[in-house]
């Protein structure tokens, strides 16, 4: 897998160095709302799809690898899970680099361009909604643990179960009344309505109701995979000697800083 992820990257790399000097040296017609809308150009399309196999091929080598304060996978949608959480991963660094082209094209050349923001926004949603899955896969969103430290261990489960049929409650409700709106944006292909255009409110709105509901499949996946498990107690001191460990690494202190 670290073979073809280079080797997708690598092609996807040169394809693009082939489209920037057709587009500085010898007056290619591409440009950024080609790439939004390839067409008839069929090296844009060849360089959108290398890049999304590029994308894909790095989140399953990266989901191969366990962080030292990442929970092992418990189940097989966990891997699915990961590996969307990996894409979120990426996609903040492609956020990274569009905001840092954006700053150098507007205050070093005084080109500033008219898609960066709202490729942000668009990459930014997704990582918002996946980075939910992600959290939920690694049982690191918000809980409150008063209450349940004190309940017996049946009581944990039933709190647990609770839960989890609301989130399924939550995630029917919001099929229910969003479906309908959604798939009439899809249809039309709704667009941002700016210069750039990119259809931001269709995908995303779409990528709501299919993250929540994976989310959903998460959680029952959890449900399932904890059931057995020794009730957990969580002290309002507790701390995370393994994090903190890592934490030092990182900084390169020793025992005796």
């Amino acid at each position: 897998m670290r073979l073809l992820m280079i080797g997708l990257t690598a092609a996807t790399g040169l394809v693009w160095l082939w489209l920037v000097t057709g587009i500085l040296f010898f007056g290619s017609d591409v440009s950024m709302s080609t790439i939004l809308r390839p067409g008839d150009h069929t090296l844009v399309r060849v360089f959108l799809w290398l890049l999304l196999a590029a994308f894909l091929a790095a989140a399953l080598y990266l989901s191969d690898s366990r962080g030292a304060i990442e929970v092992e996978p418990t189940g097989p949608f966990d891997i699915l899970s990961l590996i969307l959480g990996r894409l979120a991963m990426i996609a903040v660094a492609v956020v990274v680099g569009v905001m840092f082209y954006e700053v150098v094209a507007r205050y070093v050349f005084s080109k500033p361009t008219l898609w960066a923001n709202e490729m942000s926004l668009w990459i930014a949603g997704f990582v918002f909604l996946l980075a939910g899955l992600y959290a939920m896969q690694q049982r690191s969103h918000i809980r409150i643990y008063v209450i349940y430290d004190l309940m017996p261990r049946w009581a944990q489960k039933l709190s647990d179960t609770v839960t989890v049929v609301l989130i399924w409650v939550f995630v029917f409700s919001l099929v229910w009344g969003g479906y309908n709106e959604v798939l009439a944006k899809l249809m039309r292909m709704e667009t941002f309505g700016t210069a750039w255009d990119p259809p931001l409110p269709s995908t995303v709105k779409a990528a709501i109701l299919v993250v929540i509901g994976l989310v959903a499949l998460q959680a029952t996946s959890n449900l399932i995979a904890d059931w057995h498990k020794a009730p957990e107690h969580h002290g309002a001191d507790e701390v995370d000697e393994e994090e903190i460990e890592q934490i030092r690494k990182a900084l390169g202190a020793d025992d005796n800083g």
